[in-house]
């Protein structure tokens, strides 16, 4: 009998042996360039650019990310300027009132060249690049994506103040500061002290002497979160009448959970070679941001002498914040540094202008600015401004001014921007030199090197505060100034630490003893635990268990919860049934569990039952916000009288209605008393439906068009794979990447929904699928592997350019 060869080997013989794929190929000329650039688009729509220049790279990077982000883009731009007026009509005036009062009014030279050494040449070529693509739209209106022509709009020009905009950074903490004045006013500083989480402990939460809380409300802060909001498109703004919507729209109502600003956050870790198994360092990181349409984060690969670097970044940004270049790569989470104050002033009653200063007044600057409001004529609007920053508010009756002192509109606070100097470190001394640039947002900066050094430096322009810890609004008489920046380099550090890995994720990771007071508010330390478990629980790791880890679900607080159930018991079947269920529970929220549905809403009205006996007042509970699960669990482990007279059986008494209303809840949600027929990962209960910005202004066929999912999820807040604890994901990681540090071309990374917004591109919805199934796509790097996967060629050359 001759041998037979086996299938596997005949089928790589086949696979080696066929013609790589030929891209289709496509050609441009352009005004702006000086050399022919290449841009290859390999299958999962990230874009190489090869370029002979920096100029024409960075001119060919922002002329691509016009080209798959082209209202993003528009809408960014508009945000930036304060023009959304011009659109929306008057419903859109706080919000450009509210971005032209935040607008940065420093140097624009000094600005662009703190980024970096040639940042006005490189954001002046990426703004020529935009404008170029733009352009081209404007002779080929076909080519605008069909949110302009829904509302009829066409893109306006660019320029380097739209980059520089801080409208879409990670600032804290003004809104929690009017919050927490109106908490301590209601229940005093130690209720509030007990009820939310401080750390480090101890903060000073007093109000100043002469501040009367009584008097701080929402409405100071109307404008400021005005300019932040996303716009709201209604029916009467689609120019087709046939493809409008023909109801109202809905009422946007935030999904019912357990979800909480400071939960918004990542993860990322760096293996030092020896925990490995290939002896090569990792690098992984995955941002828990807004899950949107588009995604806010966009791969990229730039190439051109200098640079050689791949990753993400907001397209509206020059570089990559995220990602690797041939010697190391880097990734972020968010560090807690409170770099906001609102300054409350007396006012001269006979002049509004007027603010008291120390033992005088001082007269508050005006600028005075005209905004174009679609419908009617254009309003004239009035921006004052005190020695600490813009007024947000003017109280007449009594008297009083609202002023944001900010970190952020200093020289050099534009978000993300200085990572154009990471994207050419080559070591860890370069690397730190860089992250000294980088102010805004607060970061856990992490680099990884092919020399196998690992390291951490936390970043962000820090105020220092001689006398108040800046947890509540103070007045601006003088008696409560900065002194200050610290040096960023100041701010914690560790290099190749002894454990062979560091991992952050949001927690407070301030060393013991540290001396400055920074921040009280951090994320509570569950992902950043089980980050710890895994990676402590094995001495050599490989890139499956990056993966796996990336997307853990398991849930520390229901292994400190479901414990507390043992020795109860219930007299309704169902609710007996679901206790076993719990207690065989692995603690795992994986989305096809029955148990994990079961926990998730168990958990829910444990926290809002403890919240009522916390703070019996329903107006200040909605205040509070949700209970931190942390406190929920110290709570329940350590009962008090708060739960009657004999706190242990109450805790049973508790802990078993509250079961019982889980699964009463189920049964509604899934039409069914049978635990066989729930799942946690449900269109209805745990889920993940993107909606467009447009969706409730077009008809249910448009809609259909613009709007991805539902997919089921598992995980939730306090899980490595933050899903959040609502029933619709509406943040986590939609971007995640993880470099084989030395092997570039093993790296892999997800990008939900896609990489392209618009909706008639391939590339618009095509990763969301293997997003929701855990799957990543190849992150390409060397030159041979993309153009052998390329399915695209595009080359820009210079107008009247020939061979």
């Amino acid at each position: 009998m001759r041998n037979l060869i086996p299938v596997t080997i005949l089928l790589v013989l086949a696979i080696s042996a066929a013609p790589q794929s030929v891209p289709s190929e496509r050609t441009m000329e352009l005004e702006g360039l000086t050399s022919p650039v290449r841009i290859l688009t390999d299958p999962w729509g990230v874009s190489h650019i090869y370029a002979d220049n920096q100029n024409d790279l960075f001119f060919a990077q922002g002329f691509n990310a016009a080209r798959d982000r082209l209202f993003q883009l528009e809408m960014w731009r508009r945000r930036a300027t304060g023009t959304w007026s011009e659109v929306l009509g008057p419903e859109a005036l706080d919000s450009d009132i509210g971005a032209r009062l935040l607008r940065l009014r420093q140097p624009i030279e000094e600005e662009l060249r703190h980024y970096h050494p040639q940042g006005p040449e490189i954001i002046g070529s990426f703004v020529r690049g935009i404008n170029a693509y733009i352009e081209e739209t404007r002779r080929n209106p076909e080519w605008l994506p069909l949110e302009f022509r829904l509302l009829g709009l066409q893109p306006g020009l660019w320029t380097p103040e739209v980059v520089v905009s801080r409208h879409n950074g990670l600032f804290r903490n003004a809104g929690d500061e009017v919050r927490l004045a109106r908490l301590v006013r209601r229940l005093g500083a130690p209720k509030v002290m007990e009820l939310l989480r401080f750390v480090p402990s101890d903060p000073r939460l007093e109000a100043a002497p002469g501040l009367d809380l009584s008097l701080i409300d929402p409405e100071v802060l109307e404008l400021y979160r005005a300019s932040r909001g996303s716009p709201e498109f209604r029916p009467q703004h689609i120019v087709d009448e046939a493809l409008r919507a023909q109801l109202p729209p809905r009422l946007r109502i935030a999904s019912r959970g357990l979800g909480d600003p400071f939960d918004l956050g990542s993860n990322n870790w760096v293996i030092a070679p020896h925990r490995t198994f290939s002896g090569r360092p990792y690098m992984a990181n995955d941002p828990h941001r807004r899950q949107q349409i588009p995604s806010l984060r966009y791969f990229v690969h730039l190439s051109a002498p200098g640079w050689d670097v791949i990753g993400g970044g907001e397209p509206a940004l020059p570089g990559v914040s995220i990602g690797h270049n041939r010697h190391g790569a880097w990734g972020l989470t968010i560090f807690s540094i409170d770099q906001e104050d609102l300054y409350v002033y007396e006012t001269d009653p006979e002049d509004t202008l007027r603010y008291r200063y120390k033992d005088g007044w001082e007269r508050m600057r005006v600028e005075s600015e005209t905004v174009p409001v679609r419908g009617q004529p254009a309003e004239t609007i009035e921006l004052r401004f005190t020695r600490h920053g813009p007024v947000l508010h003017q109280d007449l009756e009594n008297h009083r001014a609202y002023a944001l002192r900010a970190a952020w509109l200093e020289i050099g606070t534009s978000p993300y921007l200085p990572s154009l100097r990471f994207d050419q470190a080559r070591t860890w001394e370069e690397f730190r030199q860089a992250c000294a640039f980088f102010l805004a947002p607060s970061e856990n900066m992490i680099w990884a090197d092919r020399d196998g050094n690992i390291g951490w430096q936390a970043t962000g322009i820090t105020p220092l505060r001689p006398n108040w810890d800046g947890l509540l609004p103070v007045p601006g008489d003088g008696r409560f100034e900065w002194a200050g920046y610290l040096p960023v380099l100041e701010l914690p550090s560790v290099f190749n630490p002894p454990a062979g890995h560091f991992s952050s994720a949001n927690q407070n990771n301030l060393p013991s003893g540290y001396p400055h007071r920074i921040g009280f508010r951090w994320t509570e330390p569950f992902r950043y635990g089980r980050i710890e478990e895994v990676l402590g629980s094995k001495k050599l790791l490989g890139l499956g268990d990056m993966k796996a880890l990336q997307h853990d679900e398991y849930s520390i607080p229901a292994r400190q919860l479901v414990p507390l159930l043992k020795g109860v018991s219930s007299t309704r079947p169902l609710v007996g049934q679901a206790l076993s269920m719990l207690l065989a529970w692995d603690r795992v929220l994986a989305a096809d569990s029955a148990a994990a549905a079961v926990y998730s809403l168990w958990e829910r009205h444990l926290a809002e039952e403890v919240q009522k006996l916390l703070v019996p007042d329903p107006e200040t509970r909605e205040l509070a916000r949700r209970l931190p699960i942390g406190n929920l669990i110290r709570f329940l482990h350590a009962p008090d009288a708060r739960l009657g007279e004999d706190p242990v059986e109450e805790r049973g008494n508790l802990l078993i209605s509250c079961l019982g209303a889980a699964v009463d809840e189920l049964a509604g949600r899934f039409e069914s008393r049978d635990p066989k027929d729930w799942r946690y990962g449900d269109a209805r209960l745990h889920h993940n439906q993107l909606r467009h910005p447009l969706s409730e202004a077009v008809n249910r066929e448009t809609r259909r068009k613009l709007d991805i999912g539902p997919f089921p999820r598992g995980g939730n807040s306090f899980t490595v794979n933050n899903t959040n604890s609502s029933d619709n994901q509406t943040s986590g990681a939609s971007f995640r990447v993880i470099v084989d540090v030395g092997e570039w071309d093993r790296s892999v990374a997800t990008n939900h929904p896609g990489q392209s917004g618009d909706p008639d591109s391939p590339h618009y919805r095509d990763l969301a699928a293997g997003w929701s199934a855990n799957r990543y796509f190849p992150l390409l790097y060397s030159k041979a592997r993309v153009e052998a996967a390329a399915r695209l060629l595009l080359t820009l050359r210079p107008k009247g350019h020939s061979e």
